[in-house]
């Protein structure tokens, strides 16, 4: 028995995507000038990670229920309060936003917890981080997710052409970038676990964009005399359905995350499926349309690209 692949988008679809380019290119502008505004006003919710705070690592006698620790611990209204195991169920790790006040108000902070904690933990590591640290890690975060992106854009320069390397840097520095506006706009918590996401996110939006890339230099092997605008279309037009159905699957995963995962994944969740969103976008609409404004690429007719910049 032959099975057909599932296609929610006809084989034969021609939407000219290259044409409506311009329409991308504002939304892409706006929401970079959002980003930009409301870093520069607002700046970004720093959590506890990056700002310090009181870090205390326990086990205890049996498996912890994390959902009723942590109501007990935010009854003593110390701020963010974040809970995790720590290996196994019956080993947590507790970070409580840094005091108001020196070093005595941090040891009183840490005697309160363990007073509601009460008996049955063996306290392995309490320690007070200070801001130096935590400035530290925001700034080594901030670089591992630009490097990240730059090792990236590379790979996709030495596996196709530098053209597409370039393309790729700019779209996915994109996607991570408006993505780090929605933490700034809403002021969501921004640590270590949104770090995360945005190095999640950067490799989930380059997956999409090299399936367009692919298909695009397989068309220009095909078609050597087409100019570049139609064999964009052509090919993002090829791979809409794989894109499509790739992000729908995802974003069916992360819903649920999102309106029933609790405080503690909201922020992680709610950034990957904006991210989602906007990478599928930059790579059917942003991505493959830069190459219109660099110089041209091997196999394409040369005064057709020129005509194409023109439209």
């Amino acid at each position: 028995m032959k099975f057909r692949p599932l296609n929610f988008i006809p084989h034969n679809t021609t939407i000219d995507f290259v044409a409506k380019r311009w329409f991308a290119f504002g939304w892409t502008l706006f929401l970079m000038l959002v980003t930009v505004v409301s870093l520069s006003v607002n700046g970004l919710n720093l959590g506890i990670d990056f700002k310090g705070g009181i870090l205390v690592e326990a086990k205890a006698e049996k498996a912890v229920d994390l959902a009723a620790l942590r109501k007990d611990l935010e009854a003593l209204n110390f701020g963010e309060v974040a809970l995790q195991e720590f290996g196994s169920p019956d080993d947590i790790l507790i970070r409580i936003q840094r005091q108001e006040g020196g070093e005595e108000a941090q040891q009183h902070a840490i005697q309160l917890v363990r007073e509601k904690m009460g008996p049955g933990y063996d306290y392995r590591r309490v320690e007070v981080v200070g801001p130096t640290v935590g400035e530290e890690l925001f700034h080594a975060g901030l670089l591992a997710t630009f490097f990240a992106i730059c090792a990236i854009a590379l790979y996709v320069a030495v596996r196709f052409e530098w053209q597409f390397g370039v393309a790729a840097f700019v779209a996915t520095l994109h996607d991570v970038f408006v993505t780090a506006g929605l933490y700034s706009v809403l002021q969501l918590d921004f640590n270590l676990t949104s770090v995360a996401a945005l190095l999640t996110l950067a490799g989930y939006s380059i997956n999409d964009t090299v399936v367009v890339f692919d298909r695009l230099r397989e068309t220009m092997r095909k078609q050597k005399v087409k100019d570049l605008s139609a064999l964009i279309n052509l090919s993002v037009n090829q791979t809409l359905s794989r894109t499509l159905m790739t992000s729908g699957t995802t974003l069916l995963a992360l819903l649920p995350l999102v309106f029933m995962g609790g405080p503690t994944l909201i922020t992680f969740s709610l950034a990957l499926t904006w991210g989602i969103v906007i990478g599928t976008y930059s790579s059917i609409y942003v991505a493959a349309a830069l190459l219109l404004y660099m110089p041209p690429l091997r196999r394409v007719d040369t005064t057709a690209q020129k005509k194409a910049k023109a439209v």
